[in-house]
């Protein structure tokens, strides 16, 4: 090397020291709508992925919510006819109820995201960059959740969250994850939750999503983040671009999916979509090969991530699996409907089974005992879900008891002062408050006669082991639902409840003194 090359090799050397960094992303361009409870994660080039949790009410690794997918639809049938399914989050929580919870995308992955992570140099940030990124095959955004999630374990493994101490990773997400959160979750009561859409209180759906016509998207692509959020915080979840998700699509053959299995499925609609069209339970197929030999690539088609983690995590993970496997639809599991018959048909069919030589009758009963415990467990998560209703109703009239109850009490004392003690000398006003005292009377009368019937029926019904575990899950759909204030009612009515179960007595004077007293 000449004196002359080393000199100039000293002043790049020099020239590149003194370089800044690669500046951290203004927030507007990776979350344009932030909210106290969003989970941001690092990306490559100083970038951020904005996440939102999907809160599950189940707590044990066996447990998993029930919910029904899809439309029901003569037109649609065949791909959208509505369906049970059952949704479970990845990661444990435990206050302030126990319960899972997974992590979507609050946005549809953008250009500059898509290039910090696949790109060899890094972007620079703009406005421009904050399209979604379209043009990519269900391949590329698999890779992308690969290279990514990668990254992330290599740069940033304290800041992914875990699960029995396995780290979570990115996907595209399925298609329960998507759908409970695209119509709202916990966050919506489940009549807005059999909606056709998730509830668009303001300005209607041109304020949350992007669809075909001037009035809207005008044939154009969109920013992320524009628009209104849906109730769990999700921008964008209808409409702008369709979102690839992990499974292959299959046909709906009424209460379940057909056999075949073929390309992937995209949802929610896109930019092009009209709004008449734009729905939640809207599903297409799309191939994973173009006609001309390529990986299919849609400008309409683009990707939300799933954060999720292992489900067998670790042996005592798998110990408590096992362990919870083995008493579904079990009456020692289940303490089905409180019944005092201590015999468990399933372990004597199995009993029976173990006895017999013949291989074909034994493996009859083996059926006959897997069907009954499936059976069984479909009928108590049937049981279960009547019981959270009952006891929100108990505890919807637990706040009608306090208010009513109040009411009385002050018309009572209204009464007392101004005709009673003779402080009022028109006679026909004391008659027309004394008449308003007596309906109202009639009116809480029958309010609480219906309490009590409530808390007799549940009585009857359930048994307090059964009861307990759901207070906790109505607990969760009202902390999801804005209501945290009506977990005090439910406590009161749970209290109420079991005290009856208990001693068999109908207090009603108790009951309404301690809805009063909250």
């Amino acid at each position: 090397m000449t004196s002359e090359q080393a000199l100039l090799a000293a002043v790049t050397l020099l020239a590149l020291g003194s370089l800044p960094a690669q500046a951290a992303w203004e927030e507007k361009y990776y979350n344009p709508k932030p909210l106290a409870d969003d989970v941001i994660l690092p990306m490559p080039c100083e970038g951020s992925l904005v996440l939102r949790k999907v809160q599950v009410p189940v707590a044990s690794p066996m447990g998993d919510y029930g919910v029904t997918l899809g439309q029901d639809s003569d037109e649609w049938g065949y791909i959208e006819q509505a369906r049970p399914s059952y949704i479970a989050g990845s990661f444990t929580v435990q206050k302030p109820e126990p319960g899972r919870y997974y992590l979507l995308a609050k946005y549809e992955l953008s250009e500059l995201q898509y290039q910090a992570v696949m790109n060899d140099t890094c972007p620079t940030p703009s406005t421009k960059l904050r399209l979604p990124q379209v043009g990519i095959s269900w391949f590329d955004a698999t890779a992308f959740a690969d290279k990514y999630s990668l990254w992330l374990r290599k740069n940033a493994a304290a800041k992914l969250p875990k699960e029995d101490g396995a780290a979570g990773f990115l996907r595209l997400p399925t298609e329960a994850e998507w759908e409970f959160a695209a119509r709202g979750g916990m966050a919506v009561s489940q009549a807005e939750f059999r909606d056709i859409r998730f509830p668009t209180p303001d300005g209607g759906l041109g304020a949350y999503a992007w669809f075909a016509g001037a009035q809207s998207a005008n044939g154009k692509l969109q920013l992320t983040g524009l628009l209104k959020p849906n109730p769990l915080g999700l921008h964008d979840v209808l409409g702008n671009v369709d979102e690839m998700l992990f499974e292959p699509f299959r046909l709906n053959k009424l209460d379940r999916q057909h056999g075949q299995a073929g390309g992937y499925i995209v949802r929610g609609g896109n930019y092009l979509t009209p709004q008449a069209e734009l729905r939640t339970a809207l599903r297409q197929e799309q191939p994973y090969y173009a006609s001309a030999g390529e990986q299919n690539k849609l400008k309409t088609g683009g990707v939300r991530l799933a954060l999720v983690a292992p489900v067998l995590t670790s042996r005592e993970r798998i110990k408590q699996v096992e362990q919870d496997w083995k008493k579904l639809g079990t009456p020692a599991a289940s303490k089905a409907s409180g019944s005092k018959d201590s015999k468990d048909p399933v372990a004597e069919i199995a009993s029976i089974a173990s006895g017999v030589q013949d291989d074909a009758l034994k493996q009859q009963l083996e059926k006959l005992r897997g069907d009954l415990r499936a059976n069984t467990q479909a009928r108590d998560e049937q049981r279960d879900q009547a019981i959270r209703s009952e006891l929100q109703l108990g505890a919807f009239l637990c706040t009608k008891l306090k208010d009513d109850g109040m009411f009385l009490d002050t018309l009572e004392g209204n009464y007392k002062r101004s005709c009673e003690a003779g402080e009022d000398d028109q006679m026909s006003r004391c008659d027309a408050r004394k008449e308003q005292l007596e309906g109202h009377r009639k009116v809480l009368d029958f309010m609480l006669n219906y309490y009590a019937d409530t808390v007799v029926s549940g009585a009857l019904n359930y048994t307090s082991a059964t009861v307990e575990p759901q207070v906790s899950v109505v607990a969760q759909q009202m902390a999801a639902r804005s209501k945290s204030n009506l977990r005090s009612y439910l406590d009161t009515h749970w209290k109420n409840l079991n005290s009856y179960m208990k001693s068999g007595k109908v207090a009603r004077s108790q009951w309404l003194e301690s809805c009063k007293s909250i």
